[in-house]
């Protein structure tokens, strides 16, 4: 295992109305938003993962099932190491894409889906 599901971050145009949306579908509790980002808590046991909207620009929604808008989400998982974590991942077939910061980076996985390694105190 290189490291554990910790956020599922969903595209959108309105962080706030799809927050209440979800928090309302899966019993969950906002605990905190703004314009550009919104966190969900799940009934789960530990709350992880959470369930995040991040705001988009210009936001398409997916076409279903076409792909003339693919589907927009991605995967946050937590690493204990940010440099051993990306070598594990390129390891298994990821393309790193230079994008990120101090407390994360984003990787491609092999079919082109982006997903973002973050630090434990991220």
């Amino acid at each position: 295992m290189i490291g554990t599901l910790d956020v599922i971050v969903l595209d959108c145009p309105d962080t706030r109305a799809l927050a209440r949306f979800y928090a309302e579908l899966l019993g969950g509790e906002i605990v905190g938003f703004d314009e550009d980002w919104a966190e969900v808590v799940t009934p789960i046991e530990g709350h992880r993962p959470l369930v995040a909207f991040q705001r988009v620009d210009d936001y398409r929604a997916p076409v279903w099932p076409g792909q003339d808008t693919p589907q927009q989400v991605h995967l946050d998982v937590k690493v204990e190491d940010l440099d051993a974590g990306e070598q594990a991942v390129l390891a298994i077939g990821a393309t790193a894409t230079g994008s990120g910061t101090e407390t994360f980076r984003v990787f491609l996985d092999p079919a082109g889906h982006p997903f973002c390694l973050i630090h434990p105190n991220d």
